[in-house]
């Protein structure tokens, strides 16, 4: 019944179509003589009104039916190329990515083809995988509002065969709209790393509600695991992390994965952003941590503006400003809060010191002099690390009040791993 060319004339199509327009019989009665649907009627009178002496049901292919020698060997080249990165131990690639391929091609090449016809050919090649059945999960995690819940972890691998150091890739994700808020290779994970990235949050979208992480020594103390006591006498969570205390100051509450499976959401957008940046880097001979952070914006670009998140079934950062603009965020306006002065006095690191006779204290082997601080009191000492700028501030705290300032080389802590 489709094809209307093989069941009747032009001339009695044309007939029936200038009977409706004179209004001499309905649209239904058109529909049932030609065996069409309404989108259908309209779509053919449209080109009949457009030109009745021509008017004709032909019709022609713009798609071609056969892919051109270029596309195939294309196609191929990048299916053998996957093959390669699979085949390699070092690299964090483990199965086939069609979509990535299909998005290469047509961004890269300018090569539009399906994504069944590339499944097609890997299965030609002996470079098809079936898909995995999915793992339930041992816990999910469900929010109503953005800031709810910041998931936040770090990935350790080696992003480019043709480097051989491995970096980690530290990401902050909202649980409830899926964007990534935060994303950066760093070459070594520290405790600073990752206040750095809660900074990067916090200044732009304000405080969250909680964060959600795992349980890395850098997040929480674990008794059992982090005392070299026998006779243990700080129980879990007694101590306070660095970075714990950043979280604690700034008022967002910190929960704790149990397990892997726990970090779903997280993980699915880590093996995304993994699989497609290695590809890229692998493609594109990168050697240099600043390169393969040109790919990493480029890729979170893509997750969070253009790619229709397959839980959310909407474009991430669509659902973020949608959520934002309807009032639906638990994010706090970002305030120093009393009695610190300045940002540096939240996000830093932070040591405790007595002051000696000499009115001095002794910082990693460094002897400092700090006057306003009675003899034998306790000073607190903010640290503040600048890699790019090669210094170390330092704010030196007595009674809730900011007594003394200094700032040092960084080369003066080499010992000190910021």
């Amino acid at each position: 019944m489709k094809h209307i060319h093989k069941r009747i004339t032009v001339d009695q199509v044309k007939l029936l179509l200038s009977a409706y327009l004179k209004r001499r019989i309905s649209r239904e009665e058109v529909e049932n003589e030609l065996g069409i649907g309404k989108t259908r009627f309209f779509a053919i009178l449209k080109r009949y009104r457009q030109n009745p002496d021509s008017f004709s049901l032909d019709y022609h292919r713009h798609t071609p039916t056969r892919l051109t020698y270029k596309a195939e060997c294309a196609i191929q080249d990048g299916l053998r190329f996957d093959r390669q990165l699979i085949e390699n131990p070092a690299i964090p690639i483990t199965i086939y990515n069609y979509s990535a391929l299909r998005d290469r091609l047509r961004e890269k090449q300018g090569i539009t083809v399906s994504l069944k016809t590339i499944i097609n050919r890997a299965r030609v090649l002996d470079c098809y995988q079936p898909k995995k059945p999915k793992k339930a999960h041992d816990r999910e995690v469900l929010t109503t509002a953005i800031g709810t819940l910041i998931q936040h972890d770090a990935s350790y691998h080696q992003w480019s065969p043709y480097i051989n150091e491995k970096w980690t890739l530290v990401t902050s994700l909202d649980d409830f709209s899926r964007k990534i808020l935060y994303a950066d290779f760093v070459v070594s994970e520290t405790t600073w790393v990752h206040i750095e990235a809660v900074k990067a949050v916090t200044m732009e979208y304000g405080f969250p509600l909680r964060y959600y992480v795992d349980q890395l020594r850098v997040f929480r103390f674990v008794q059992g695991r982090d005392s070299i006591w026998r006779r243990h006498i700080l129980q879990t969570d007694d101590a306070d992390p660095q970075w714990r205390q950043v979280m604690r100051i700034s008022g967002i509450d910190v929960i704790h994965a149990l397990s892997p499976q726990a970090k779903g959401k997280i993980e699915r957008p880590y093996r995304w952003l993994q699989d497609r940046i290695v590809r890229t880097c692998a493609i594109e001979h990168i050697t240099s941590i600043s390169q393969a952070r040109e790919i990493l914006k480029y890729e979170v670009d893509r997750y969070n503006n253009h790619q229709i998140h397959s839980t959310i079934k909407e474009i991430p950062s669509y659902r973020f400003e949608k959520a934002k603009k309807e009032g639906n965020s638990l994010f706090r306006p970002f305030l120093i809060p009393k009695p610190y002065l300045s940002t540096k006095d939240i996000f830093c690191l932070r040591e405790k010191r007595m002051v000696n006779a000499y009115h001095k204290i002794s910082l990693w082997n460094k002897e400092i002099f700090v006057p306003k601080v009675p003899l034998r009191d306790y000073v607190e000492i903010f640290i503040v690390p600048d890699k790019k700028r090669g210094i170390v501030d330092l704010r030196f705290w007595w009674n809730e009040q900011l007594v003394h300032t200094l700032t040092y080389p960084i080369r003066d802590f080499s010992s000190v791993h910021f």
